[in-house]
């Protein structure tokens, strides 16, 4: 119990010193503050300003570090970045010299291509009107050759008409003028019928086979006519008409200056045919030539085989005779008209422009 008592009293005796303490401490302070000056309190307050300065400008300084270090740290990244750029450009600059190289060189391929499509354009513009008066002067030569040699008008005015058709720019009006003068003048031939007659003789050569000579021709001998008996007839006339029927006969009146008919012999005979049909072929080929004399000619030889071989009596060989002499008095040439001057003309016209573009 003493022990308990005795403690609180040390307890309030120390809180009664430590609650003097602070007083004592605040008296001091004034006392201190009381002996301060303005001048003391100046400096204090420049201090602490220098202080906070000095911690701020030390924090800014640390975080100005921190920023340069970020910063370089980023600009060695994009260094970096940057070289790689750098040298995957200069690979593409390198890569595009190559091929601005080969553009080059195909461009000046192209260029040289294209002056020479230029010059070939040039010199084809410029000679185009020559190589058109050239093929309009072969095709009229060619139309003067079919008239001249075969006499063929059809093939003529087709050359003719194409010669006109190349013609068609204004300079060559008057050529085609003179073109189409010789175009109306075959227009106005008189036309030949190739074919009709060609068939006639084609006609007549399937009828040669059939034929009947003229040796094969039997001459019936007239046979006395039968006259009936008469009962009432005397023996006596009946003798002497039977005498003078008998007796007629024996007698036979001919022209000896004819030519005697030859007698052909089998072999003969197939050959006659044979030449026959080749004096129609020939006559054939003369037609499709405009050979007037050698047609005329075949036709007459073949109408003379017919007349001294066969038998012109029968139906046949007069068929074939008739259509041979028709053929015969058929004309197959005509005047033709002359194109020379057609050809001189453009022969002329290409001269002049040749020495007018030297």
């Amino acid at each position: 119990m003493s022990d308990s008592l005795e403690q609180p009293s040390s307890a309030k005796s120390s809180a009664t010193t430590e609650a003097g303490r602070p007083a004592a401490a605040r008296s001091r302070f004034g006392e201190m503050l009381a002996r301060m000056t303005l001048t003391h309190l100046t400096l204090v307050v420049l201090v602490a300003v220098f202080v906070w300065q000095w911690l701020d400008a030390h924090t800014q300084l640390n975080q100005t570090q921190q920023q340069v270090a970020q910063r370089l740290s980023e600009v060695e990244a994009s260094n970096k970045a940057n070289q790689m750029l750098l040298a995957q450009n200069q690979e593409l600059v390198r890569e595009l010299g190559g091929k601005l190289s080969l553009v080059e060189t195909k461009y000046a391929e192209t260029q040289n291509q294209r002056a020479a499509l230029e010059s070939l354009y040039q010199e084809m513009s410029s000679s185009r009107d020559q190589t058109a008066l050239a093929e309009v002067e072969q095709m009229l030569l060619i139309a003067g050759q079919q008239l001249q040699l075969s006499g063929n008008v059809k093939a003529a005015l087709i050359a003719l008409q194409q010669a006109e058709s190349r013609l068609q720019r204004p300079a060559f009006a008057s050529l085609r003028k003179r073109i189409g003068q010789d175009i109306d003048k075959l227009r106005a031939l008189p036309s030949i019928d190739v074919p009709a007659i060609n068939l006639r003789l084609d006609g007549v050569i399937g009828a040669v086979d059939k034929l009947v000579l003229a040796q094969d021709t039997r001459i019936q001998v007239q046979q006395p006519e039968a006259t009936a008996a008469d009962p009432a007839e005397s023996a006596w006339r009946r003798f002497w008409r039977e005498f003078w029927q008998e007796t007629k006969h024996l007698v036979r009146i001919e022209n000896t200056e004819q030519q005697e008919m030859p007698l052909l012999s089998p072999t003969q005979a197939y050959f006659l045919r044979e030449n026959l049909k080749l004096r129609l072929l020939s006559a054939r080929m003369a037609l499709l030539t405009r050979d007037e004399v050698s047609f005329r000619r075949d036709l007459k030889t073949s109408q003379e085989w017919l007349k001294r071989y066969f038998d012109i009596k029968s139906a046949e060989s007069a068929q074939a005779l008739g259509a041979l002499q028709k053929l015969a008095a058929s004309n197959i040439v005509i005047d033709m008209p002359d194109i020379s001057g057609s050809l001189e003309a453009v022969r002329n016209y290409r001269v002049s422009r040749e020495r007018g573009v030297r």
